[in-house]
């Protein structure tokens, strides 16, 4: 089956209808560190324009005083509290926290202020306090950015879903590390789990808050 005739399936299905986007969104960046932004690191790949993409997002929002929440995947030394996903990932054993390849890519330029929630899951929310930091900031549109696709993204957009917070991906702020499982997951999160829209309609959406008084 093509992609074309997937898609008139599931529309024929009412699957992947658009979801309605509140009046004050949050930016979720998930897991663009070092460790995943550096294709020198084994789980790293070149997310070069991922990242400028994002930034692009992340000035924007920011000029808008909405809130920023970074995530990074990060383990203790001894291996402890992520045994079994060592198991499956052998190189997740070098995201030692406070190791350079747990940090935020500075290309991103995270400011003071900005949330980073330590993650030792795919779902950013999973053993996390990230429900309560978008519910205490009256959060109720979340644009998910961040990688990888079929991975920790995929696993948030399913609970952001399941947790009621609408989601808008932006096809260009998201990476993985080959192309088949990027587009394939881009097309299921679109179908069942949230938005997947342009880099441009979501500065549109970003930018029309201030000019309708929202934000």
């Amino acid at each position: 089956m093509s992609d074309d005739e997937a898609r008139h399936m599931y529309e024929s299905a009412g699957i992947g209808q658009s979801l309605r986007w509140g009046s004050r969104p949050a930016v979720l960046v998930i897991d663009l560190s070092s460790g995943f932004t550096d294709p020198n690191f084994p789980l790293g790949s070149d997310l070069g324009a991922e990242v400028a993409a994002t930034r692009t997002l992340l000035d924007a929002a920011r000029g808008q005083g909405l809130p920023v929440v970074f995530t990074t995947l990060g383990f203790e030394p001894d291996g402890n509290d992520a045994e079994l996903w060592f198991q499956k990932i052998a190189a997740l054993a070098q995201l030692e926290i406070g190791g350079r390849w747990v940090e935020i890519d500075p290309r991103l330029g995270p400011q003071g202020g900005e949330t980073v929630v330590l993650k030792k899951g795919a779902s950013a929310f999973f053993g996390t306090n990230l429900a309560s930091i978008l519910i205490n900031q009256r959060v109720d549109t979340v644009i998910l950015c961040g990688a990888t696709t079929s991975g920790c993204v995929r696993a948030t957009a399913i609970d952001l879903l399941q947790y009621g917070f609408p989601a808008i991906v932006p096809r260009e702020c998201v990476g993985d590390r080959a192309r088949a499982p990027h587009e394939a997951n881009l097309f299921d999160i679109n179908a069942k789990y949230a938005d997947v829209v342009s880099l441009a309609e979501t500065l549109s959406y970003v930018e029309h808050l201030s000019a309708t008084g929202a934000g």
